[in-house]
C-alpha cells in the first residue's frame, strides 16, 4: 500500500510513533526519542541482541523515503525503519511458555542495558512479538538513558503482565488469557492478591512482589506524596535494579505448568481415523499447499500441529491457532526446540476470536484485521463450531469466506464417532448440520476446486477457492 498508516498501539508514546507505508514500517521520533536512538545503536548489546535476531532490525533512513507524505515526516526529528514482523499476535493468544520466555528476554534486555547506562522505560508484553517460535522486541523507542538516582519504573508493569500471569497459572493453574484480553494493561497488585491464599504467601516471590507490592500500592493511592520524587530521593542505582532483575529472572525462569493432560492434547495419537484415512488427508493437504504458494496461512484447530508443518512447507508464516492451551503448549515447546521461524503457535477459540481493545478499539486489532491469510486449514473443526459453539454452518461457511482466499475444510458427518459424542448428551436441533447443505452453502461462497472423501466415509475433504477476494 502506499497510503500512509498510523499505528494506534503507538498513541501512548508521545515522542516516537510507528506507521506504514508502502509495505514498511517507520517509526517517526522527536528530538528527545533521537537522543536515546543515538544511544542505544551505539552499544553494543543492541548488535549483539539484533545480529541474534532477539531484537527488530533497525536502521535510520532519510525522511525522502516518505515522498508521498513529507508532511508527515517534517513533524519528526528523524525516520527509522523496522523490519516487517511476519504476523501481529498478542499477550492473550500466547501459550504459557511464551508469555514465560518472552518476559525472560525482557530481563536479559533490560539487564544487558544496565552495563551500558541505558533501561527500558516501560515492560509492556505487547514489545514482544514472534518469528516463529523464537520472541523478538519490538519497541526500540522504549530505551532510554538510565538517568543516576532513578528507579526502574517499569517494574509494575512487568509483574502486571508477565509475573502475575504466569504465577497465576503456575501456581494455580488458572488460565491468565482472559484476565489479559479482560484488562490491556495487565492484572493489577491488588486484584492478583486477592486471587490468592495465606498459604500461597509461601510460594516464591509471592510475599515480596505481589503482597508487599499491593500493599505499598494502597498506601501510595492514599497519599499526596510525588511517589517518583520518593523512589528517587531513596537513591536507587543501577546495582539495586541489576539485583531486582536479577532475581526476577531467577523466580520467572522455575516458574512451571505442570498441567500434562488435556481434552485434546493427545488428539494427535487418539484421533479416530485410520492409517490409510489420515495419509489420504495428509496428501490432500500437502496438494493444495503446493498449488500456490502462501505469504500467511492459518491453520485453524490445529492441535499439536501437524498440518500446519505441512502448511509451512510451502507458505512464509503460519499461525496455527486452537483453543486447547495444552496443545498449543506442547506445540511450542517442539517448535523452539527445532528452532522453528515459521510457525507462530496461538491460543484462540474460533468462535470467540480476539476483538479489537484499547483507546477507541485500535491499539490491538481484531484477528481478522491483522493480515487476510492466502489459505486456511479447517480440518475437523466445523462440528465443533456448530455443534459445540451454536455457530450456524452458514454463518460459519460466510465467515471463512470473508477473512480468507483459499480454504481446505473437512465436514464431518453425523455418522462419524466424534460428532455422535458431540451429540450425546443434546438434543439434535442442527437440521443445517448436514452434508447437502453444507455443500450448498460452501457454493455459495466459494468455487470447490476439488472434492475428496474418505475411505470411511463419514469425513470430505474440500479445497476451495473464496469468491470475495
Amino acid at each position: 500500500m502506499s497510503e500512509v498508516s498510523m499505528e494506534s498501539a503507538s498513541f501512548r508514546d508521545r515522542n516516537a510513533r510507528v506507521f506504514y507505508s508502502g509495505g514498511k514500517v517507520y517509526r517517526g521520533l522527536s528530538s528527545q526519542a533521537l537522543s536515546e536512538w543515538e544511544a542505544l545503536s551505539g552499544t553494543s548489546f543492541f548488535t549483539r541482541f539484533s545480529g541474534e535476531g532477539s531484537l527488530v532490525q533497525t536502521e535510520r533512513v532519510n525522511a525522502e523515503e516518505l515522498c508521498s507524505n513529507p508532511a508527515l515526516a517534517s513533524e519528526w526529528s528523524a525516520l527509522l525503519r523496522h523490519e516487517t514482523v511476519q504476523f501481529i499476535s498478542y499477550p492473550y493468544e500466547w501459550a504459557f511458555g511464551m508469555l514465560k520466555d518472552a518476559a525472560l528476554l525482557q530481563l536479559d534486555l533490560l539487564s544487558a542495558a544496565l552495563d551500558e547506562g541505558m533501561i527500558l522505560k516501560d515492560s509492556s508484553a505487547f514489545n514482544v512479538q514472534w518469528r516463529g517460535a523464537h520472541p523478538v522486541f519490538i519497541d526500540i523507542a522504549s530505551f532510554e538513558k538510565l538517568r543516576p538516582g532513578e528507579p526502574w519504573i517499569g517494574y509494575r508493569q512487568f509483574c502486571q503482565m508477565f509475573l502475575f500471569p504466569l504465577m497465576l497459572q503456575s501456581y494455580k493453574d488458572v488460565s491468565f488469557h482472559a484476565l489479559l484480553r479482560g484488562c490491556i494493561d495487565g492484572i493489577e497488585p491488588e486484584t492478583f492478591n486477592k486471587l490468592l491464599g495465606a498459604r500461597d504467601l509461601l510460594r516464591p516471590g509471592v510475599l515480596l512482589h505481589v503482597f508487599l507490592q499491593a500493599k505499598v500500592q494502597t498506601g501510595y493511592a492514599e497519599t499526596k506524596k510525588d511517589v517518583k520524587k520518593d523512589l528517587k530521593a531513596a537513591g536507587f542505582s543501577a546495582e539495586l535494579i541489576k539485583a531486582n532483575v536479577k532475581g526476577l529472572k531467577k523466580l520467572v525462569s522455575r516458574l512451571t505448568w505442570q498441567r500434562s493432560r488435556s481434552e485434546w492434547s493427545n488428539y494427535a495419537k487418539e484421533h479416530s481415523y485410520t492409517d490409510v484415512d489420515f495419509e489420504t488427508k495428509k496428501r490432500f493437504v500437502g496438494a493444495a499447499v503446493d498449488s500456490r504458494h502462501s505469504r500467511l496461512t492459518w491453520d485453524l484447530g490445529c492441535n499439536t500441529g501437524t498440518f500446519s508443518r505441512i502448511a509451512a512447507k510451502n507458505s512464509d508464516c503460519v499461525v496455527a491457532m486452537d483453543a486447547d492451551q495444552l496443545a498449543i503448549e506442547f506445540l511450542y515447546q517442539e517448535l523452539k526446540k527445532e528452532g522453528n521461524g515459521t510457525i507462530i503457535p496461538l491460543v484462540g477459540n474460533i468462535a470467540d476470536p480476539s476483538p479489537n481493545l484499547g483507546w477507541r478499539g485500535m491499539e490491538r486489532k481484531a484477528l481478522s484485521e491483522r493480515g487476510k491469510p492466502d489459505l486456511t486449514l479447517c480440518l475437523a473443526l466445523i462440528h465443533h463450531v456448530v455443534i459445540t459453539a451454536n455457530i450456524p454452518l452458514r454463518e460459519f461457511i460466510h465467515w471463512l469466506s470473508v477473512v480468507t482466499n483459499s480454504l481446505v475444510i473437512e465436514f464431518v458427518t453425523k455418522d462419524d464417532p466424534m460428532v455422535k459424542k458431540l451429540l450425546r448428551n443434546k438434543v439434535d436441533n442442527y437440521a443445517d448440520y448436514e452434508l447437502p447443505f453444507f455443500e450448498e452453502s460452501m457454493s455459495e461462497f466459494f468455487n470447490i476446486d476439488k472434492r475428496e472423501e474418505l475411505v470411511s466415509g463419514s469425513r470430505i475433504l474440500f479445497f476451495a477457492t473464496s469468491k470475495i477476494q
